[in-house]
């Protein structure tokens, strides 16, 4: 995590229908590994959104070694793959839970810090 914004970047908090597509795209074809090309037709996504949730959250997808073709393909990771859709879905509700509590705590924390120097500051106007 070498990105110091990378807190604020959820990669699964309001993205679950998205991502639920893209796995619906290799249920749908589950001996292939697939390109961004064909996820985006699929599942009737922009290309650019499919590749970034692709690299974004290799908790759910693998990028296949590069053939002689040189085109990147994609896959199920193995530990999603055998999973059925409602347990996937699951998976990808906790992941965006845990990342809507990470935030109500950064926000806690953020109002907690500007909570303390005005009641420090209050008593001198008393």
């Amino acid at each position: 995590m070498t990105d110091p914004f990378a807190v604020w970047r959820f990669r699964f908090r309001g993205k679950t229908r998205v991502l639920m597509a893209i796995v619906q795209c290799f249920l749908d074809e589950p001996a292939k590994g697939l390109h961004p090309s064909q996820i985006a037709r699929g599942a009737g996504i922009p290309i650019y959104d499919v590749a970034r949730r692709l690299n974004g959250t290799p908790e759910l997808f693998v990028r296949l070694p590069g053939l002689r073709d040189g085109i990147v393909r994609y896959r199920l990771a193995s530990s999603v793959a055998v999973r059925g859709p409602e347990e996937i879905e699951a998976l990808i509700a906790r992941h965006a839970r845990r990342e809507t509590w990470l935030l109500y705590a950064l926000v806690a924390i953020v109002f907690l810090i500007l909570l303390v120097p005005v009641m420090v500051m209050v008593p001198t106007f008393l």
